[in-house]
């Protein structure tokens, strides 16, 4: 490729704040929950570097770029049938095998949203200001790539901490710094329900809680798991056993499989659906809690029966 950038070439990152800053300075765009992807393109030649500088290409043979020579910053990102992203479908398109990878390019196709332009021909576009930088962006979207919205208006951005996987603000003068947390700031979206402890998983030190099992009600009362919790202090891990022995069925479950052992299942021990828990989370997939959730607090308040599906909907 005979492009003024080569690969690997780092992403721009953004800092975590608590809420989206204000000024004239900044314009917003909203938060996608799929895989960070530089794209190198030189005619038909087109190569994808994923966010920690891995060769991406083979995996999403279906994304086509409109012709020319460019770096494109962006995300790939998948959606189901009701136009949902769907970060568990999407990476499921990370496989060894040739022949998996083309059937689901066919059955589960991704698209790539672009938001920066990196590099255009023979010129580099690193110092030029984001504001710039978009401006050139804005003619290369083609039927073939998505771009991603933004707004100036803070008011309008703040829908996506409501509707959406939360919000990046950019600050419209800065240059893109490879590597680099400046210039950006990433806002979550923070979202709440009330779930039913179905169960607990120990700790790894004896004696100890690691994380609640937690469940909401299908329409037809049909108790579901929907994810877990987990982040207790080391206080908490010691005492939760004792606060929830009077609640054990004597059933042990198997399920959630292990994070970093995709074939090892983790043991629970199941619980009678009598406690509820508020909790806070900010991302979702399939209708369960992807990211582990935060207690809030606890809701003897709270009918388990009243902690439905519909949370998720919201």
């Amino acid at each position: 490729m005979a492009l003024p950038l080569q690969p690997p070439l780092l992403p721009q990152l953004a800092r975590p704040a608590k809420k989206l800053p204000a000024g004239d300075a900044w314009v917003y765009e909203p938060k996608w929950d799929g895989f960070r992807t530089i794209a190198f393109v030189d005619g038909d030649d087109v190569y994808l570097q994923s966010r920690s500088g891995k060769p991406m290409r083979r995996y999403f043979p279906e994304l086509e770029f409109p012709p020319g020579r460019y770096v494109m910053d962006g995300e790939i990102v998948l959606f189901d049938a009701e136009g949902r992203q769907d970060f568990d479908a999407l990476g499921q398109r990370i496989h060894p095998a040739e022949s998996r990878i083309r059937m689901l390019a066919e059955q589960t196709p991704t698209r790539f949203v672009a938001f920066d332009l990196l590099a255009l021909d023979e010129e580099s576009l690193l110092e030029l200001p984001q504001r710039e930088r978009r401006a050139r962006l804005e003619p290369l979207i083609d039927p073939r790539l998505d771009l991603t919205p933004a707004t100036a208006d803070p008011d309008a951005a703040s829908e996506w901490l409501r509707s959406a996987e939360g919000v990046i603000a950019k600050d419209a003068g800065a240059p893109y710094r490879p590597g680099e947390r400046v210039g950006m700031t990433k806002i979550k979206r923070v979202r709440t329900i009330d779930a039913v402890v179905m169960g607990w998983r120990p700790g790894k030190e004896e004696g100890t809680v690691g994380s609640l099992i937690l469940g909401l009600h299908e329409p037809d009362g049909t108790l579901r798991t929907v994810g877990h919790t987990s982040g207790f202090n080391a206080k908490e891990k010691r005492e939760l056993p004792a606060r929830l022995k009077p609640y054990e069925t004597g059933n042990r479950g198997m399920g959630d499989p292990s994070r970093w052992a995709s074939d090892r299942e983790l043991e629970w021990i199941e619980l009678r659906p009598e406690l509820v828990v508020e909790v806070t989370f900010d991302h979702t997939s399939n209708d369960r809690i992807r990211h582990g959730a935060k207690i809030a607090r606890w809701r003897d308040d709270k009918a388990p029966a009243d902690c439905g599906m519909d949370q998720l909907l919201n």
